[in-house]
């Protein structure tokens, strides 16, 4: 049977890709084991890799502030990435890169079992989400996700750093997710 600790370990280990060489800590992810709702983005930056935990730069206080907007804090949500070491130059995460990793986040899903997914950001909503997905189009908006689970993407907090006048969009975003989130009571 999987456990959390299992996974952490072989993730801890993981030499799978190239990611593996340039590393400081693996990203495995943060919080509530047992969350109702799960954040997840593409893969670690700089200041991730450094401290080993995901959102913990400039994206990562304005994740905070957005989450305290709707009552939500990293002690009731879990955060996770794609891939779990972070890609040179903070480039996107290579789709090869992403296939070697993402068994890693599909059981950490399946060990949490959330009953809402949020995507942050284009890369995460296009892998779990589909291929084609648009994020400046289909923030915001909730897709089923593998049986009773309901995910959707909102713009990564880094893009709303480069790019202030997007708050408002996520803003209504967080709103969104405020209702599903009554919607089940949690």
């Amino acid at each position: 049977m999987d456990t959390f600790s299992n996974l952490k370990e072989e993730c801890l280990s993981c030499k799978k890709c190239p990611l593996w060489e340039t590393r400081t800590n693996v990203v495995f992810g943060v919080g509530n084991e047992n969350a109702e709702v799960m954040f997840i983005g593409e893969g670690p930056g700089k200041n991730e890799d450094l401290q080993g935990e995901p959102f913990v730069g400039a994206a990562g206080k304005l994740l905070d502030t957005m989450l305290s907007l709707i009552d939500l804090d990293r002690m009731k949500i879990y955060i996770a990435n794609i891939v779990k070491c972070r890609p040179p130059q903070n480039r996107d995460p290579l789709p090869a890169e992403q296939d070697l990793c993402i068994s890693y986040l599909e059981r950490q899903i399946e060990l949490i079992d959330p009953k809402i997914i949020v995507c942050l950001g284009r890369i995460a909503a296009m892998r779990l989400i589909r291929a084609d997905f648009k994020i400046t189009r289909e923030h915001g908006i909730f897709f089923p996700f593998e049986g009773s689970r309901e995910i959707c993407a909102t713009l990564h907090p880094a893009a709303l750093l480069r790019d202030p006048n997007r708050k408002v969009d996520s803003f209504m975003d967080l709103k969104n997710l405020d209702k599903k989130i009554k919607e089940y009571g949690i």
